[in-house]
């Protein structure tokens, strides 16, 4: 499978929204934690790397990302951040880690029991790994990204294409990491995202989950704009503008924290 263009003009467009889930993430960090290694992985244009840098100066961070777009923004951030281009499905740390994060980036993942215990297992004793994922296979607008594009000249083109996949039951996570971690924490939150502009929820998934559709419809632009008329008249419908102009986007998210157990080195101090 390709791996999908990404363009960091689209997604930033809704960067205030996108952003609530990733800082209320953050703002569960223990706060005892003082890590030494850290690792954003899926870390887009590096914002919530930047951020670890500066809120632990010390540290040695890294941020991993697929998408050399999206690594040439961060790398424009004056904090010093190790970039890192790869794969976050085959990334392995060459040191413990005392913090992971991966916010917006699993859900592209296969085999989350395996990836799950594999993260933790990446940490050092008393290291965190703090998640969080968008529930959103089940969701209308992305029910209505998939069948359209099962039905219409391009679905040739866009059979096998692979978008992000179901999440596991909540119990599921919980069951792949708590037999090494000392405090497991998961909660979910449905925000009411307030988009402005013409056709806004096709507008959001251009920046994410139709990059995979889109990318394999690169070379055959009548059927991508075809495709996108279709799907942006039933988004439409599906999420019809309010009297002021505003288009409301109900989006459910996932989120897990979870302490290595263990006595922490020079990196972390035991869990509270």
């Amino acid at each position: 499978m390709t791996s999908p263009a990404w363009d960091p003009q689209q997604y930033n467009r809704f960067e205030r929204q996108r952003d609530r889930a990733a800082i209320d993430l953050l703002s569960h960090l223990p706060d005892d934690l003082t890590p030494r290694e850290v690792w954003d992985i899926g870390c887009g244009a590096g914002q919530h790397a930047a951020l670890l840098k500066r809120r632990w100066p010390e540290a040695r961070v890294h941020g991993l990302d697929s998408s050399a777009a999206m690594l040439e923004l961060a790398r424009g951030l004056p904090d010093d951040v190790d970039w890192v281009l790869g794969d976050l499905k085959t990334w392995a740390p060459d040191a413990p880690v005392d913090l992971i994060l991966a916010n917006a980036s699993l859900q592209w993942a296969p085999d989350h029991e395996k990836l799950f215990r594999r993260l933790v297992g990446a940490l050092a004793p008393g290291g965190a790994l703090a998640v969080q994922m968008p529930m959103a296979w089940e969701t209308r607008h992305h029910t209505l990204m998939r069948q359209t594009a099962a039905d219409g000249p391009w679905s040739a083109r866009l059979k096998g294409v692979d978008t992000i996949q179901p999440l596991l039951k909540a119990e599921a996570y919980y069951d792949a990491v708590a037999d090494r971690c000392e405090e497991v924490d998961i909660w979910s939150t449905t925000y009411l995202h307030v988009l402005d502009g013409e056709n806004a929820v096709l507008e959001w998934m251009k920046g994410t989950a139709l990059r995979p559709y889109l990318t394999a419809l690169s070379e055959d632009p009548a059927n991508r704009d075809a495709f996108l008329a279709r799907l942006g008249q039933g988004l439409e419908e599906a999420f019809p503008r309010r009297p002021e102009g505003r288009t409301l986007l109900p989006f459910p998210r996932l989120f897990l924290l979870a302490r290595r157990s263990g006595v922490a080195g020079a990196g972390s101090r035991p869990g509270r």
